[in-house]
């Protein structure tokens, strides 16, 4: 016969929240930095008919960096996700 013995079970002693990115500093992020691959995309697209290409695959690109800054800068504001004291 086998003993029934309760189980013990070992928790973190925080959770950290469960958002998985619904915060506003993550949608803007996500968001800019779709725009900005669609432009880079869109120039290369255009490279065989369009002679000034590298116009619009440089910009994705600086739309890309941009998105990442104001990221960051809302998630400074408290936009973003929030931390767990341990």
């Amino acid at each position: 016969m086998t003993e029934n013995k309760p189980e013990i079970a070992y928790l973190p002693p925080g959770v950290p929240p469960t958002n998985h990115g619904h915060t506003v500093a993550a949608w803007v992020t996500m968001v800019g930095i779709t725009l900005g691959v669609l432009i880079s995309s869109w120039g290369v697209v255009v490279a065989q008919s369009w002679s000034s290409w590298l116009v619009l695959f440089v910009l994705g690109f600086v739309v890309v960096g941009a998105s990442l800054i104001i990221g960051l800068v809302l998630r400074n504001l408290g936009l973003g996700q929030k931390t767990v004291q341990r």
